[in-house]
């Protein structure tokens, strides 16, 4: 992309020096920044439209651009962060075969496998436990909710969700043998026989 000619300005431009303080600059290092943008990309199309976007970004410094000291760097950090945008911009796709199935599998994530475990150790569990799991883990109602909808104070209600956890947590790891991992979730665990 070259810088428009002088005779392309805009009449109200006039021979400003902003003008040509930005074309000077322009024509000493347009063709270092095509080469730059255009190894980076491997497309030379793509490199000047990229180069057009840092010729317009350094035209909307107006007078800031003559007071830079160093154009040349200057020009090539837009460069770099044009060319950071247009990649954050690049959407990579890999087209699947229409074919393609995913493959079976047998195996439950160890959270879904619970769940049988979770009903049972529910049930051992006061009602006064179990209403507020039920509510507030598992129908996610707000604790907030659950305090005023029960006559009781947030505090309260958080106490009394915390200690519910507790005894369910308890539960589950005597009942289920759960065990977790270094993160605290749950790797694995050996159901009791039903019945």
């Amino acid at each position: 992309m070259s810088a428009p000619d002088e005779d392309a300005r805009p009449a109200s431009a006039g021979r400003s020096a902003q003008f040509d303080c930005v074309l000077g600059a322009w024509r000493a290092h347009e063709s270092e920044l095509v080469r730059f943008l255009s190894h980076r990309l491997g497309d030379l199309s793509q490199a000047e439209d990229l180069l057009q976007e840092v010729f317009l970004r350094a035209m909307r410094q107006g007078q800031g651009f003559c007071a830079i000291e160093q154009p040349r760097a200057w020009l090539f950090q837009v460069a770099r962060n044009a060319l950071i945008d247009h990649t954050r911009t690049i959407r990579h796709r890999v087209e699947l075969p229409e074919d393609l199935v995913a493959p079976p599998t047998d195996e439950q994530a160890p959270v879904e496998a619970l769940v049988g475990c979770l009903e049972r150790n529910l049930g051992r569990l006061s009602e006064e436990d179990r209403a507020i799991l039920l509510a507030c883990d598992l129908r996610g109602k707000t604790v907030r909710a659950y305090a005023d909808d029960s006559g009781l104070s947030l505090a309260a209600a958080k106490s009394r969700l915390l200690r519910a956890r507790q005894r369910l947590r308890e539960s589950l790891l005597l009942h289920c043998q759960v065990r977790f991992d270094e993160a605290g979730r749950v790797c694995c665990h050996t159901p009791p026989p039903v019945g």
